[in-house]
């Protein structure tokens, strides 16, 4: 039997991509501005940052991005973005993947959030939330899991009653990230517990700094607790900040849904490549490149990368070309289900390889290679490599977003037409 040998990556199998002119022109823009703006040495090889230097860069990059107009440049001009094209967004995202130079201030507040106030919000709160969000000025968390009511999202518990000018928050979500740190939680909660399950549910904007709201770090294996429980006792939240009208909250947050499980598509697949580089690198170094089984391990994760950039350059050729024949949702349903499954089965590639050294603090190239985490071993409570602390985090990635048993079910139901999942009986 034959072994494919593992291959480079990077390549676009033959295929030559060309971009418009004008997107070329703006892509000489970024990197010049980012050449400008990154500490002194990015660009060179092996070059690192002391825990001190990349405090101090984390904490002043947002300003610069906003300086920049790098924000979320591709929303309208008349709320703060750049009103970028299609293909200068995708040309903007490359350049920075690329440069490996973080591009967003906030995750939950410029890609999940944002873009939902912006479909769904009124022009109050555009004016209020969005400028915030551009500058870097407040941070969110996304407060939509609870402990009974993960993949039945519907069946939450939280109630919100209008009291007054105000909603009273009563209830506990779960695996709230970065819930400690957030400003601002974007909360579903029942607002109508006689509406069966699905129309009973409203979106909220609720700030996180006031009496009534509890957050508790839930400790993972790799000493972080980015992932929190959150307790709202008689918390309040303005009347205004629902999002999307009362009792429409299941519409606007499947659009939030949507925002979440979709992929960048011309750069989602690039971090997949460096740790793709670093398996095959340590596979030589430990004299295991020759075996049978890694190679053919190797070569799957390989055609499967290739498979994600492909879809991704059919899925820009379809934006730009209107001509999309899947929904949003099971267009994400798909993707998110392809690249974490991918990516849980390549980290158990990743130990096979390291063997014994992966259970080693020090085992694998130096922190922040392995790009499909942001967990610093030097700030971790926890002795674990980057490698392994990439690990764990693949094991979590088939479940937020929507499990991959959701994805399967929007996929099979919304792509494939088949009968919708039987309910359990008394629903």
């Amino acid at each position: 039997m034959h072994f494919a040998k593992p291959l480079p990556v990077g390549n676009d199998g033959g295929m030559e991509l060309t971009y418009p002119a004008a997107a070329e022109k703006f892509r000489g823009e970024i990197r010049a501005w980012l050449k400008e703006n990154l500490p002194a040495g990015w660009f060179d090889a092996g070059f690192q940052m002391t825990p001190e230097e990349r405090k101090a860069f984390n904490e002043s990059w947002p300003a610069k991005l906003y300086g920049g107009g790098w924000i979320c440049a591709t929303w309208p001009v008349e709320y703060g973005g750049r009103g970028l094209s299609v293909m200068e967004g995708v040309v903007l995202a490359e350049e920075f993947a690329n440069a490996k130079a973080p591009m967003r201030a906030d995750f939950f507040g410029d890609t999940l959030v944002g873009p939902t106030i912006l479909q769904w919000g009124t022009e109050e709160q555009k004016k209020e939330f969005l400028p915030k969000i551009l500058r870097g000025q407040s941070r969110w968390c996304q407060g939509f899991s609870e402990p009974n009511s993960g993949s039945d999202l519907a069946s939450l518990k939280t109630t919100a009653v209008l009291d007054g000018d105000e909603w009273v928050i009563n209830g506990q979500k779960v695996w709230t990230t970065q819930g400690h740190h957030a400003d601002y939680c974007f909360l579903l909660t029942r607002t109508d517990p006689n509406s069966p399950k699905h129309k009973g549910i409203s979106y909220l904007l609720v700030p996180m700094k006031q009496p009534g709201v509890e957050v508790r770090g839930i400790v993972q294996p790799d000493g972080t607790a980015e992932f929190c429980e959150v307790f709202f006792t008689d918390a309040r939240c303005p009347k205004d900040n629902v999002v999307g009208g009362v009792n429409n909250g299941w519409q606007v947050a499947n659009s939030t849904l949507a925002f979440e499980r979709g992929m960048s598509a011309t750069t989602g697949y690039r971090r997949f490549e460096e740790e793709y580089k670093l398996m095959v690198a340590t596979a030589k170094r430990r004299g295991i490149i020759d075996d049978p089984m890694i190679r053919q391990r190797l070569m799957t994760y390989y055609t499967k990368i290739q498979i994600l950039r492909i879809n991704g350059l059919r899925s820009l050729t379809a934006t730009v070309n209107k001509t999309k024949d899947l929904s949003v949702a099971a267009l994400g349903a798909s993707n998110k289900m392809f690249w974490s499954e991918m990516h849980k089965t390549a980290l158990e590639l990743a130990l096979d390889i390291f063997g014994a050294e992966a259970m080693l603090v020090d085992a694998g190239s130096d922190i922040g290679s392995w790009p499909g985490t942001s967990r610093d071993k030097r700030r971790a409570g926890y002795p674990v490599s980057p490698m392994m602390s990439s690990f764990f985090f693949s094991r979590s990635e088939t479940i937020w977003g929507g499990t991959s048993q959701i994805q399967r079910n929007i996929v099979g139901e919304r792509v494939l037409g088949l009968p919708k999942e039987p309910k359990a009986s008394g629903e």
